[in-house]
């Protein structure tokens, strides 16, 4: 994982939100809603905004 982690999504930071996290896996900002509240993707809500560490990324895609 640790080769993935420095290749992959080398251009966006180690924690990203929504709106970074729908571009990097190509899908509508409502699915990527979606997918944080049903906990599918793991992240780290702070009042309205979510949070995303780019290995709970790594471990929904399964790399």
């Amino acid at each position: 994982m640790k080769s993935a982690y420095k290749e992959i999504f080398n251009s966006y930071p180690d924690v990203v939100n929504a709106k970074q996290l729908s571009e990097m896996l190509h899908i509508s900002l409502k699915k990527c809603y979606q997918l944080l509240k049903n906990r599918e993707i793991k992240s780290i809500k702070i009042g309205n905004d979510y949070r995303i560490p780019k290995v709970y990324i790594f471990e929904y895609l399964g790399i």
